[in-house]
């Protein structure tokens, strides 16, 4: 790291104790901006970095509700709006019980160099809570999400935040999220949440947005290469949204997916993963992914087993934060696994990164590859604008030529900087100049 960055990352760690994952997320861009400062010197002079790397806003609520028994439980809300430079702030909610500030922070970090590289007008942000929607009834979750946005509502709105869903919020809890708002401020303002039902302004893709746009980044990586996914064997973290959309994707494309996993277990199907059968039971049965042998004989389940021991060409860490180490990388690299691509948020440890790397894996890190669902969501923003309504393959394609675009401007990049072919540095570099050079023509603000 560069000699300035290190007393910037040294100030980050002093004013974030503990934020362990915030601190990962910021050292891992400060890594990699120090051929940046060379160049462009005021950037430091500015102190664009420590701005960049300070929240603009952090709000930390109580959420009171009641379950089904009458009894009062009480949760944490958080929204942490990031950065606005470029517009905006867009980012997803979480509900799950992992969440706390440091997760939400290093999320919306990421979000702001993600929603950079998209080219399109959105800042960063995040927020969600350590609410658990899993085993809650509707009403349960109904009276959670009027309570969260009863707080968050003061703080929305389509030309200052703009929040999506994430893990622990599908298109269930968006609807009671944007009723209760609609309720709140007396205005139809579709724009305010993205991720909503087809039937009150929703998008078509968006659904499948984050998966497809993993499995269009991909299939530019193997191009670059020379190759496509023909005759690929592919394994794929997690059994939710993004892991399901990425198989799917996949598959279309030619690759054959033979493994997937949840929090339990992993799912090997030499055969191929059954999408039908796993859709069935992980978004219609919100069953545990064991229940897939049942249906599929054939396949095989390994509770608690490791997905990253499985031989693959293309590896696709989709479920969440750390979940592949330096020793699965090194068992993925000794088991010949050429492409690995993040559809979750920072999926890979830094020493896993540095592996994938040196042994000239093509990796591409969450922020590049994963960007299509936030994009989409900025096209479901222009739909609700315009009052208009596309039809799927009109914004499939628009999803496909943004994920080749920010391909190539992450190959670009990394080229000019004399780092060919690494897509971590070039993501990283590429969307902190779009940050950088926006803070800058804004002034101190």
């Amino acid at each position: 790291m560069d000699e300035k960055l290190e007393a910037v990352f040294w100030n980050v760690q002093q004013r974030n104790p503990g934020e362990v994952e915030f601190i990962q997320s910021v050292k891992e861009v400060l890594a990699s901006i120090g051929p940046v400062l060379a160049k462009y010197p005021k950037f430091a002079e500015q102190k664009i970095i420590e701005r960049i790397c300070e929240p603009e806003r952090q709000i930390i609520f109580r959420v009171p509700w009641q379950d089904d028994r009458g009894e009062v439980q009480i949760n944490r809300g958080y929204r942490v709006q990031f950065n606005s430079a470029l517009g905006p702030y867009k980012g997803g909610l979480r509900f799950h019980p992992s969440v706390n500030l440091s997760i939400i922070k290093f999320l919306g970090f990421e979000q702001t160099f993600k929603n950079a590289l998209t080219g399109m007008p959105i800042g960063g942000g995040k927020g969600g809570s350590d609410f658990d929607p899993k085993g809650r009834s509707d009403d349960e979750v109904m009276r959670f999400c009027q309570s969260f946005m009863t707080e968050l509502s003061r703080h929305l709105g389509e030309y200052t935040d703009v929040p999506a869903g994430d893990i622990g919020v599908g298109k269930r809890e968006i609807g009671y999220l944007f009723g209760q708002y609609k309720r709140i401020s007396n205005r139809y303002e579709s724009g305010v949440l993205t991720g909503k039902g087809l039937s009150f302004g929703g998008a078509l893709v968006r659904t499948e947005a984050t998966g497809y746009g993993l499995g269009y980044f991909v299939r530019e990586m193997l191009a670059a290469r020379g190759e496509s996914f023909e005759g690929k064997t592919c394994v794929v973290s997690g059994a939710g949204n993004v892991a399901i959309y990425a198989i799917e994707k996949v598959e279309q494309l030619g690759g054959r997916v033979v493994a997937c996993s949840d929090s339990c277990g992993v799912i090997i199907d030499e055969q191929g993963i059954d999408l039908p059968t796993l859709k069935q039971i992980k978004e219609v049965d919100r069953a545990p992914i064991e229940k897939y042998t049942e249906i599929r004989k054939k396949s095989q389940y390994q509770r608690g087993g490791n997905l990253w021991n499985i031989k693959c060409d293309v590896a696709l860490p989709c479920a969440t934060q750390n979940e592949l180490t330096g020793r699965d990388a090194s068992t993925l690299i000794r088991n010949g696994c050429q492409v690995v691509a993040e559809g979750a948020n920072m999926p890979t440890t830094p020493e896993g990164i540095k592996r994938f790397i040196d042994a000239g894996v093509a990796y591409a890190p969450g922020k590049a590859a994963n960007a299509g669902g936030v994009a989409t969501s900025a096209l479901e923003m222009q739909q609700n604008a315009s009052r208009d309504a596309w039809s799927f393959e009109f914004t499939d394609r628009k999803l496909a030529q943004i994920m080749k675009d920010i391909h190539d401007r992450c190959l670009e990049t990394a080229d000019e900087f004399g780092v060919p072919g690494n897509y971590a540095l070039g993501a990283n570099i590429e969307g902190f100049m779009r940050v950088a050079e926006a803070m800058q023509s804004l002034g101190l603000i």
